[in-house]
């Protein structure tokens, strides 16, 4: 059976709604997007939370993947930092609870990083994200055997430390694992694009966008242009269309697009919605199915975690959402 590991900024989600948008204006931060805030706004959000209700769950775009993949059944692990605190403890607990390999480094004088995130009444999450002792992330690295996995999903905000981001791309295609890569953000692919042109191009095997990063990738707002780039890049790119569903491309496909329609749910919060669709994907990918049922199985576990506020869909509801034996039976296009 493949191993997948997931690497990416271990950070715990503090959930909040708010009654509108007032805050994000105040608090300079992008709706839609992921702001980083250092201790001092940290501080500032904080004051201007309080009184309002709050939940909490083990957050980080790449441990989402890993958290939803292990409940689907796959053998996984997860790399990260925490800080020395309860925070970082519940991080850690929660991943072991699921049976996660962790391979966590204990930073002694950092926090454990925080997702806070801001949901407004259109269901649109908006994150504040203090890092804190997640970006140690290298002191993890030093005690992992890539070569004991098969797969490594990132997470594209490891882009804040992009020379370390190399070293993790080149180590894992030297290893001979496969390289799933998600876009992470609109504001961090319209800053880093000609990295991540390369970073895509020279090391990774699959890789996620969603609309916004899409259009930021392309330029313009045109999904299915901005697949065809993403495809020339690497060998299978996948772009996410919302509600509508999501498109993908392969070298197996060639120049067809392969399209995947998104189910009818109501969505109460969009948060982890791309990257549970990473993890049903790549579940269906590790088990040999095609590309559109690859994005059908994403689409899938997408659909159950936008019915609930966080990342906490109920285990047996989540590997419910998904047909009970490999439809493709190994064979892909």
């Amino acid at each position: 059976m493949s191993k997948i590991i997931g690497i990416g900024n271990a950070l715990v989600d503090v959930l909040v709604y708010l009654p509108d948008e007032k805050l994000l204006n105040e608090m300079s931060l992008p709706k839609g997007a992921m702001t980083h805030v250092d201790r001092k706004g940290l501080m500032r959000l904080r004051q201007r939370l309080v009184g309002m209700p709050i939940e909490r769950a083990t957050g980080g775009s790449a441990a989402n993947t890993i958290h939803a993949m292990s409940v689907l059944g796959d053998v996984t692990g997860v790399i990260g930092a925490v800080g020395d605190d309860e925070t970082g403890r519940f991080f850690a607990e929660q991943a072991r609870s699921r049976g996660i390999e962790t391979h966590l480094a204990v930073i002694t004088d950092e926090q454990t990083g925080t997702a806070n995130t801001l949901i407004t009444p259109d269901h649109e999450r908006t994150f504040a994200t203090h890092l804190g002792a997640a970006v140690h992330l290298g002191e993890a690295l030093k005690e992992v055997n890539l070569s004991d996995y098969d797969l490594l999903h990132i997470e594209g905000y490891l882009l804040q430390d992009h020379i370390q981001l190399g070293e993790i791309l080149k180590a894992a295609k030297a290893a001979g694992l496969t390289v799933s890569y998600d876009l992470a953000s609109w504001n961090i692919v319209r800053d880093h694009h000609a990295m991540i042109t390369e970073y895509i191009r020279d090391y990774v095997d699959i890789a996620f966008a969603n609309e916004e990063e899409a259009a930021a990738f392309y330029g313009e707002n045109d999904p299915e242009s901005a697949l065809r780039q993403l495809a020339s890049l690497t060998d299978i790119a996948v772009v996410k269309v919302g509600k509508r569903g999501a498109m993908g491309m392969s070298r197996a496909t060639g120049d067809r697009i392969v399209f995947a329609p998104g189910l009818e749910r109501t969505a109460v919060d969009t948060t982890a919605a791309g990257d549970f669709f990473a993890a049903g994907f790549l579940h269906g990918w590790i088990h040999g199915e095609t590309l559109d049922t690859c994005m059908d199985f994403g689409n899938r576990t997408a659909a159950e975690v936008i019915q609930v506020i966080g990342t906490q869909v109920d285990p047996e509801r989540l590997r419910k959402s998904l047909p009970p034996r490999p439809l493709s039976k190994g064979r892909r296009e």
